[in-house]
């Protein structure tokens, strides 16, 4: 990084395009070595680790899968012992829906949504740094304490009163509430940072009709994160002060009710689907475009679809609890809920349907992981409005049939696109193109394993296997497609370790991939592959919702930022006009110790409530090092 020292109020117009490009070099660069990584606040470098980490629990999550598939191949199997397995179906649950599929999807906006919105960084750096040191932490306390045999082992939904302090005795479900409220913070962190950026950050003539749509998916999804998630966070609170601290939040017999917790943890639960579901939406609209060549059709109508979804999502959280006793006028309202949510999501397909019609599709790696999701997206919601019903769901809600629809539509609605975005954004994260040849097997192997694992479990689920077991007897009629199942899934395991055997292999040997291989028509790529550490040059401006097709690679540009400072430029809500400049904060260690000293009240406050107390100082002295004025005052715009 050269060291040069812009002169103050240096302004970007007064600069040729090489003197532009070593100031800005030298006042966003990054620092280097691990004092530099502990420090680093570049969005593309903190959405790289997410990615990353939120992969690695995947993988780990993955290797717990099999083990269930093993103990369940056969009748009276005794691989692992009911107390183990336990662990491992917690672990597995909460691993793949708390440390993988709501991280990782936050993890691809953190990276892509600034480039894709046309600004520099995204809107509160620290604060993002904060919310990926918090998300580490908590993986690490969960998978810790899974190693040391203390997993919570009461399910990645923790009923009571199996998780209360009469059950559920030990510090098991303690670490599992605890570990909710570290990726909770984190979640609720990134979702902040998001809605500012999209809002304030957008580039010059962004209009809000101009967005593009996995930018849309990001912005309601963030809502439905900062409406839903607070829900979980007041039930684990509750659940680890009945434990520790002795109130009745849960305990029926002292004025507290069992189903409370349930009415929380749904408010929230099914909201999470959408949370997972929305932004697989926006990648499959921004893949469908670029390899159809032409804008989504009805795009007005993708973005009210997404808005209706995120809105209907808080109408149906009661459809997990049919068969809890509550009136069946209620029960019906949240069936005619459930099954209205369909609407917006057909109508969805039907775009996309429409765009392929219409455009001259390009069978890449990516598109095929899109005709994957739409095939199992459509079974997965199928099968969630028979389920819907309460008649049905009461014979199949305890049985194997739900785990198939379950899987249905978080892997086939959320990890199919999630795939195809991977192998579609992998240039701009790396600069190198992954392998075509080695990216249609994986396609294959994992679509095919996906579906000769699951769909088997929908006629377990009719055979009436109960889920949540460990074993089951031999003259149970289920041995053989049990059997089956757990050999299929070697075959989906055998897709996604080719996937990660391609994603390292391409890191360091891919083909270069140019500033726009796919020929796509966002802003992340009108800059080079992976992008410098300021983002963009000068700041472009936007008069389509799809910009490089219609002004090629040469766009207009606003210019009168500073270099001498890190610099932003704020604009409208609706359309985008400039309004101020403002200042982003630098590099700077103190959101880790906040981060350090945050996880040591919370996990110190597994063992006494007096850790909240005392462990407030540590926090306290690492906020102020945070806020403590350290530079320059702003300038006045």
């Amino acid at each position: 990084m050269n060291a040069i020292r812009p002169d103050r109020d240096t302004r970007d117009s007064q600069l040729t395009e090489a003197e532009l490009q070593r100031h800005l070099n030298a006042t966003w660069g990054s620092p280097r070595r691990f004092w530099g990584a502990l420090t680093n606040v570049d969005h593309k470098v903190i959405g790289r680790r997410y990615i990353v980490t939120a992969f690695v629990f995947l993988a780990l999550g993955g290797i717990l899968s099999l083990a269930m598939r093993l103990q369940l191949s056969q009748p009276e199997a005794r691989f692992i012992g009911p107390d183990r397995y336990n662990q491992i179906f917690t672990m597995h649950g909460t691993n793949m829906m708390f440390l993988f599929a709501v991280p990782v999807m936050e993890a691809m906006a953190v990276y892509l949504v600034p480039l894709m919105v046309g600004t520099r960084n995204i809107a509160f750096p620290r604060l993002n740094a904060f919310s990926y040191w918090m998300f580490l932490a908590g993986g690490i306390l969960l998978w810790v304490a899974f190693a040391i045999d203390t997993g919570p082992d009461v399910g990645w939904f923790a009923y009571v009163p199996l998780a209360g302090p009469q059950y559920g005795t030990g510090k098991r479900a303690d670490i599992w509430a605890q570990m909710i409220t570290f990726t909770e913070i984190s979640a609720l962190a990134v979702s902040l940072e998001l809605v500012v950026t999209i809002f304030k950050q957008r580039a010059p003539g962004m209009s809000l009709d101009r967005i593009p749509l996995f930018v849309w998916s990001m912005l309601v999804t963030s809502f439905l994160v900062i409406l839903a998630m607070p829900a979980i966070m007041i039930a684990s609170t509750s659940l680890i002060l009945d434990r520790l601290v002795g109130t009745h939040f849960f305990n029926p017999a002292e004025g507290g009710d069992v189903l409370l917790w349930q009415h929380l943890f749904w408010f929230f639960g099914h909201p999470e689907v959408y949370i997972i579901f929305l932004p697989a939406v926006g990648m499959v609209s921004t893949i469908v475009a670029t390899f159809t060549q032409r804008p989504v059709f009805g795009y007005l109508a993708m973005v009210m679809a997404l808005i209706a979804t995120g809105v209907l999502a808080f109408g149906l959280w009661v459809h997990h609890m049919f068969v809890a006793g509550l009136p069946r006028l209620g029960a019906s309202f949240f069936t005619a809920s459930s099954m209205a949510i369909a609407l917006p999501a057909g109508l969805q397909i039907f775009c996309w349907l429409a765009t392929i019609w219409w455009g001259r599709p390009i069978f890449k790696t990516p598109f095929l992981f899109v005709l994957g999701f739409i095939f199992t997206f459509v079974i997965g919601g199928m099968t969630g409005v028979m389920v819907a019903s309460v008649p049905f769901d009461t014979q199949v809600h305890d049985t194997y049939f739900v785990v198939a629809h379950f899987h249905y539509v978080l892997v086939g609605g959320a990890l199919f696109p999630l795939l195809g975005a991977i192998y579609y954004w992998f240039p701009k994260f790396t600069g190198r193109m992954m392998s075509e040849r080695v990216g249609k097997w994986v396609f294959g192997l994992i679509v095919v394993g996906f579906n000769l694992t699951f769909f088997p479990m929908h006629i377990l689920g009719l055979r009436g296997m109960p889920r949540r077991i460990y074993t089951y007897q031999p003259e149970m009629p289920w041995g053989g497609l049990n059997m089956f199942i757990s050999l299929s899934a070697l075959i989906l395991t055998a897709g996604f370790l080719l996937f990660f055997i391609d994603v390292v292999r391409s890191a360091r040997h891919g083909r270069p991939a140019g500033a726009n291989p796919w020929r796509a028509s966002t802003l992340e790529w009108a800059t080079p592959s992976p992008p410098p550490c300021y983002n963009f040059q000068r700041i472009p401006v936007v008069g389509d919702s799809t910009p490089l097709w219609t002004d090629g690679e040469v766009l207009t540009v606003a210019s009168g930022l500073r270099v001498d400072r890190r610099e932003l430029l704020v604009t409208g809500v609706v359309d985008a006009s400039p309004e101020a400049r403002e200042s982003s904060p630098g590099h700077s260690v103190w959101p880790f110790w906040t981060a350090i000293a945050t996880t040591i009240v919370l996990i110190w406050s597994i063992f006494t409530p007096w850790a909240v107390v005392w462990g407030s100082i540590p926090i306290a002295i690492a906020l102020i090092g945070w806020f403590w004025p350290k530079g320059e005052p702003e300038d006045e715009s």
